[in-house]
């Protein structure tokens, strides 16, 4: 189980900085953690946030191929039903030659009807459209695009959830970006349907855990941050015309506290908690990836950078440690 980092690049308003400081620091923060043993980076996408979520993320997985020699680069996901499926595998297998074969190519349909209007894509049929840009990506990336990439094949994966998502994605011989354990036996299923091995069944995900010193004051100072992500989350989801619902506020999410460092959603825990989390999270599943937030939409650097010490120094090791 290789265990990574997950990247949006938020940069809101009234926390802010810089743009171009802002994506150099970024690049600064994988190179020191690759150093510090990371195995993994995940870009997210999305667009017109107003927050400058990451919208091209194998751009920045380009960047991150030229300064790291290491780590894994994936995605999780593109938008694949906003994009040209050629170009799509071109950009791929150039970021998988500037890496010399590290791309985990990650494709999901997504949820936001601005995004797909700004586009002028049929948001009902996302799901069609990105299973039909799957086929046609891992084809391209087979036998047609210059230059090929290094890897043959190419790592691939589907952001699926729920029981028809996982089987959609075991029946095209996709990797499965979910860590829901009930999700095990539809995807094992699609695979079998599909023709494929349930044997060759592998998962991936985002575990929504923070690594600090002392839990429940760092949830205290990241709730702003996480009331921020929450509620652009929902107002992205909300339809082109409509009404954003009501903001969650840091009283509400104060309010729903589940022991020390724990709200619905986020997670912060101790290194030895963290270790235990995880191992707890991924139990019994085929799972190649894990990755947790590098930073909770534009938190203070103090914290964020001593998340990413923690992991890398203290919860790493104890993961690797561990039998099997």
């Amino acid at each position: 189980m290789k265990v990574g980092l997950f990247l949006d690049l938020r940069n809101p308003p009234g926390w802010g900085r810089p743009w171009a400081q802002l994506y150099r620091d970024t690049l600064a923060t994988v190179e020191a953690a690759e150093r510090a043993g990371i195995d993994s980076v995940w870009l997210s996408e999305h667009h017109l946030f107003g927050d400058g979520y990451l919208p091209q993320p194998l751009t920045m997985a380009a960047a991150i191929a030229a300064r790291t020699s290491r780590v894994r680069i994936g995605t999780a996901i593109v938008l694949a039903a906003l994009r040209h499926p050629l170009h799509l595998a071109e950009q791929a297998a150039v970021v998988d030659v500037l890496s010399g074969g590290r791309l985990e190519l990650g494709l999901g349909a997504g949820f936001s009807p601005a995004e797909y209007a700004a586009f002028g894509v049929d948001l009902t049929r996302r799901f069609r459209l990105t299973d039909e840009a799957f086929v046609a990506v891992r084809e391209a990336l087979a036998n047609r695009v210059t230059p090929p990439p290094v890897q043959q094949p190419l790592p691939m994966w589907l952001g699926y959830q729920g029981p028809r998502g996982a089987r959609r994605a075991g029946r095209l011989g996709a990797g499965l970006l979910s860590l829901a354990p009930e999700l095990l036996e539809p995807y094992r299923a699609g695979l079998a349907e599909g023709g494929h091995d349930p044997g060759t069944a592998r998962m991936g995900g985002m575990l929504d855990i923070i690594v600090a010193d002392d839990p429940p004051a760092c949830l205290a100072a990241l709730l702003p941050y996480y009331a921020h992500q929450l509620n652009s989350y929902r107002a992205a989801a909300t339809p082109v015309g409509g009404t954003p619902p009501a903001p969650v506020t840091v009283a509400q999410l104060a309010s729903g506290r589940r022991g020390e460092g724990r709200i619905p959603g986020l997670s912060v825990l101790t290194p030895a908690a963290a270790v235990a989390a995880i191992g707890e999270r991924t139990a019994g599943l085929p799972v190649e990836h894990v990755y947790l937030w590098a930073s909770v939409a534009g938190m203070p650097d103090e914290l964020a950078g001593r998340h990413v010490e923690l992991l890398c120094t203290q919860v790493l090791p104890a993961l690797r440690a561990q039998p099997g």
